[in-house]
């Protein structure tokens, strides 16, 4: 018994120096504020219910959580689903279906105890408990191929025979490309168990330092089991087609026209639900039109874009409207090169393809992006608050002795990229190496955007006339073009057409492996696995290309990287290396933090969950909807009182 509370203390230490946001016991007992509250929240100054209004401009492709990991299509499920843990406005973890938790280092198992809980359906009707088989379907679920779950690879090489199980149901015995062969193998010898009702296992492939952090993303939640089972493939494709347990259901889901979640009264958290309503209408021009209606008193929230700032700002009536969204580090954002263009002939991918595996031009391209004047257009006040030198932000993970990472090891070595005289330099050096190999210019740089997100094209506009300035429109023709507003993800970045464009990754827990996620491809027999992995550097060692070595180091140290399990500043060291390795031979431009967006609203942002990794910013609970506008100085206020 002693080494078992001793290993889970190991762990949760490494938990806490991966993320100073977060806490971490070996068993946690202490209860949230539970009950069911009595009827309706209340707006702030006022006796009317809490009705929260807002636009959005770009439809989920799908409710179902279960299988996708784009966060247009689980920001929903955030609100309507409950989670194992969860975590406070402060970032401190906390129980959420979990009660308790403890870990035996002997057998890799983590052991939940469920509070009560209920599942309602999209009146709010009750229909059944939470239990612990709950969360076993929901996983048998993703690892079912013909629901093709996108985060069923967050549970390989994590949750014991997960991916043993989910191969032997796809391949049945059979080889794959690599020539790999998978046996089919029994559900009941994946590590995920109901030991009874209200007690959930969950035993690991091998020592996982985040797996506790893990709890708060999509991939764990859970689902009522004899609805998937009914359902199938028609599981949450539609308000009536799904049930909830967390602080919201989905009373309605009209694609492209509204979406409405009401406070659920059965939810075990209800009393600290202050929002009753949330009412989302969807208008493809929302970024225009969602401030003139912020001003005429019909939506609660709004973004505002750059062009439209200066004027609030110095109006009576509007001053005093503008907020910002809440300083976050969950998410990163850095330029790709597409090594894999699929993109139309007129854009001269096969050209491209040549330019993108000659390192000198990358680190042209790297070394010409002023960072700075493109986040002016988000920030001008202090654009350099948001500029980052690795994938990484700074302040997201520390090692054993509270080291941030971004300064360990070799990341500590990664500076400004921007720099005008190398420009040139990797410029020449570039030109005279691309047209031995036959290489047309200017290379074509397809450049797009999604036109739903606020400012977008403006950056990309400063980009082009910034960079072709430096470099010369003789060089590089980059080509600005915008995308669709629904299905931008798909379209564009998973089907490969673009040449170099602003992609951004959300880390899913606490520790430098979830940064490699969005590069990483892994290896088998026949060379690495292509398709969904941003840019798909590996094809360059497929193809043999100049870039191959260097793909194929950065591919080696994560691996490296990943074998370390236990000594957390060794396995934080190797990891550096790995980024270090990726920045270093320009495979992606590392770009910004989230610029906090300029916004009007009527919630005080540091009320809601936060961490840097998993769904906790995407959710409402928490919060209180007020009867005006907070201003900047309310804004700033907030924040220090939340900083105490």
């Amino acid at each position: 018994m002693k080494k078992k509370r001793l290993a889970a203390g190991i762990l949760c230490a490494a938990l806490a120096a991966a993320t100073v946001l977060s806490g971490c016991s070996t068993k946690k007992t202490s209860e949230s504020n539970a009950g069911t509250a009595e009827g309706g929240a209340k707006t702030e100054g006022s006796n009317e219910p809490a009705v929260y209004k807002k636009l959005y401009g770009a439809e989920a492709a799908t409710l179902n959580y279960l299988t996708s990991s784009s966060e247009v299509d689980y920001k929903i499920g955030a609100n309507v689903i409950d989670t194992l843990v969860e975590y406070d406005n402060k970032g401190q973890i906390k129980p959420g279906l979990a009660t308790e938790w403890t870990y035996d280092d002997a057998t890799l198992t983590w052991t939940f105890k469920l509070r009560d809980a209920k599942w309602v359906d999209n009146t709010g009707k009750e229909v059944g408990a939470v239990t612990a088989q709950d969360f076993v379907d929901a996983m048998k679920y993703e690892l079912t191929p013909e629901y093709e779950s996108s985060n069923v690879q967050n549970l390989f090489g994590i949750i014991a025979n997960a991916e043993n199980y989910y191969n032997g149901l796809v391949y049945n015995g059979g080889a794959d490309k690599d020539g790999k062969v998978w046996q089919p193998v029994e559900f009941s010898e994946v590590g995920v168990k109901a030991v009874d009702e209200h007690t959930l296992t969950y035993t690991l492939e091998k020592e996982v330092p985040y797996f506790l952090s893990s709890l708060a993303y999509v991939v764990y939640m859970p689902a009522y089991g004899p609805q998937l089972e009914e359902l199938g493939k028609d599981f949450a494709t539609a308000a009536d087609k799904m049930y909830y347990n967390g602080a919201y259901y989905l009373e309605e889901f009209s694609p492209q026209e509204k979406h409405v979640m009401k406070k659920n009264l059965l939810n075990y958290d209800a009393a600290l639900v202050y929002i009753d309503e949330i009412q989302e209408i969807y208008n493809a021009e929302y970024n225009t039109i969602g401030p003139e209606m912020v001003k005429r008193g019909e939506v609660d929230y709004a973004e505002l874009s750059s062009d439209i700032l200066d004027d609030w700002l110095s109006s009576e009536d509007t001053k005093n409207l503008i907020s910002r969204e809440r300083p976050k580090t969950s998410y990163s954002y850095f330029y790709c090169f597409n090594f894999n263009p699929q993109f139309d002939a007129q854009y001269e991918p096969e050209n491209w393809k040549k330019a993108v595996n000659n390192e000198n031009f990358r680190k042209a391209l790297s070394s010409a992006l002023n960072k700075s004047k493109e986040v002016s257009v988000l920030e001008s006040a202090t654009p350099d608050d948001f500029v980052i030198n690795s994938i990484t932000p700074p302040n997201f993970t520390f090692n054993a002795e509270g080291k941030d990472y971004t300064k360990v090891g070799d990341m500590a070595n990664l500076t400004q990229t921007f720099d005008e005289t190398k420009a040139k330099e990797y410029r020449d050096l570039a030109k005279k190496e691309l047209q031995a190999s036959g290489v047309t210019f200017p290379v074509k740089v397809l450049m797009p955007y999604n036109p739903s997100e606020v400012n977008w094209d403006k950056e990309c506009q400063v980009v082009e006339q910034q960079m072709e300035s430096l470099l010369g429109s003789d060089f590089i023709d980059i080509v600005v073009e915008a995308g669709p507003a629904d299905g931008f993800l798909t379209e564009v970045r998973r089907n490969g057409k673009f040449a170099f464009m602003k992609c951004n990754w959300g880390a899913d827990y606490a520790d430098p492996e979830t940064w490699t996620d969005p590069f990483y491809q892994k290896k088998g027999e026949s060379g690495y696995e292509l398709g969904y992995k941003y840019g798909n550097i590996a094809k360059a060692i497929e193809e043999g290309t100049p870039s191959a070595d260097a793909a194929l180091e950065y591919f080696t140290l994560v691996d490296q990287a990943k074998d370390l399990k236990v000594d957390i500043n060794a396995r934080y060291e190797a990891f550096a290396k790995a980024e270090a390795s990726l920045v270093g031979h320009a495979f992606v431009i590392p770009y910004s933090i989230s610029v906090s967006k300029y916004i009007a609203n009527k919630l005080d942002v540091f009320e809601g969950q936060y961490a840097p990794f998993g769904v906790s910013n995407l959710r409402y609970k928490g919060q209180h909807l007020n009867d005006h506008f907070i201003s900047m100085d309310e804004y700033k206020a907030n924040r220090d009182a939340n900083e105490k």
